[in-house]
């Protein structure tokens, strides 16, 4: 799945760490904050990427487990993975009762 600065509004604010490929998005019109950990910096004022950085992680080993997956597909294994990620300290299978049955 191909990932377009397109999708993003010009005047939004990103936060990454210091990766090269970065520098460009200040010259695109976004307000760019980072966070240089190779420097050992893990926060700067507001801005980290701690919590981005786990959830990659997490959805990454939930990913391994289908051995690739379709573009097609990936929208919604993604999806799963960020309510799953979101939702981790609570009773998922309760939290989807509430998507899909209506309370009377």
């Amino acid at each position: 799945m191909k990932t377009s600065a397109a999708k993003i509004l010009e005047g939004s604010t990103i936060h990454t760490d210091g990766w090269k490929a970065y520098d460009g998005l200040i010259l695109n019109g976004y307000n760019h904050h980072r966070v240089f950990h190779h420097e050992n910096e893990f926060a700067c004022s507001e801005s980290h990427v701690n919590g981005i950085e786990c959830f990659w992680s997490y959805a990454k080993r939930r990913f391994s487990k289908f051995n690739g997956l379709s573009d097609d597909k990936f929208i919604l294994h993604l999806k799963k993975s960020e309510a799953r990620f979101n939702h981790r300290d609570d009773d998922f299978a309760a939290f989807v009762a509430t998507l899909f049955f209506v309370k009377k």
